[in-house]
Order: structure tokens, then C-alpha cells, then sequence
């Protein structure tokens, strides 16, 4: 089961999203598009707490909470094939954080698709090999 996300819906811009508390009913914002440029709006959807499911690979889920000093405890997650990893958390966090995790997510975003793509040609390679 994967997560289960509303794509027809606009996408949530996270920077207007990171001074509050999520609503009691999301999991997290799924990463829909981080662009290269660390200026430029994070795109998000909620992902609902009732339907948690697991990540597709390689997506991202940030979730985050107050912390004790006023700021957030911000969490992203990672979706693997077989499992759900903790990418990174970052304690304490204020104002607008967006900046902050970004570089961050947007390399293993390119790791992934990067890993991804190499796995694909050493199976084909294997495949070919075998049929030759």
C-alpha cells in the first residue's frame, strides 16, 4: 500500500505551511516539485494520517511539530522500496525553514533518480547478457 496522496488538487506551497502546527489529519507534506533554485516554492500535498501507507520510492514526507523552544522539530522521511528510512531531522527550527531542508532533499531526490537510473541499465545490462 502506498501513501495515499490527492494529486488533483493544487499543490500546497510549503513555505506558507511551516510557521504552524500540521492539521491533526495530515502525516505529513509530500514533496510534489523542489526546484534546483533554493528561492524558488517547495510544492506540496498533505498526506492523510488515515490512509499512511508507504512511501513510493523515492519520495520525500516532511512532518513537523512545535518544539519545546518555539520552533519547529521538522522530520523527512524517505521512501525506499522495501522500506520507509528517517532522511534527517532538524530540531528547533524557525521561521520559515524551507531554505534550511531544502538543499538536503533536493540532492537525495537527485541521488535517488540517479541510483535509480543506474539500476535500470545494470538490469538491462544482465538481461542482454543473458539473452546473448
Amino acid at each position: 500500500m502506498t501513501a495515499t496522496v490527492n494529486y488533483s488538487r493544487p499543490p500546497l506551497i510549503l513555505g506558507d505551511l511551516v510557521r504552524h502546527p500540521m492539521p491533526k489529519a495530515a502525516r505529513g507534506a509530500l514533496l510534489r516539485s523542489v526546484s534546483r533554485l533554493a528561492n524558488q516554492p517547495v510544492h506540496t500535498t498533505w498526506v492523510s494520517v488515515q490512509h499512511p501507507g508507504h512511501l513510493r520510492p523515492g519520495s520525500i514526507l516532511l512532518s513537523w511539530e512545535p518544539s519545546p523552544g518555539g520552533g519547529m522539530d521538522v522530520t523527512a522521511r524517505l521512501g525506499l522500496a522495501s522500506a520507509e528510512v528517517v532522511l534527517a531531522t532538524w530540531p528547533d527550527l524557525h521561521g520559515d525553514w524551507t531554505p534550511i531542508v531544502h538543499p538536503t532533499v533536493f540532492e537525495v531526490l537527485g541521488l535517488h533518480a540517479a541510483l535509480m537510473v543506474a539500476t535500470d541499465a545494470l538490469h538491462l545490462s544482465n538481461h542482454l547478457a543473458a539473452a546473448s
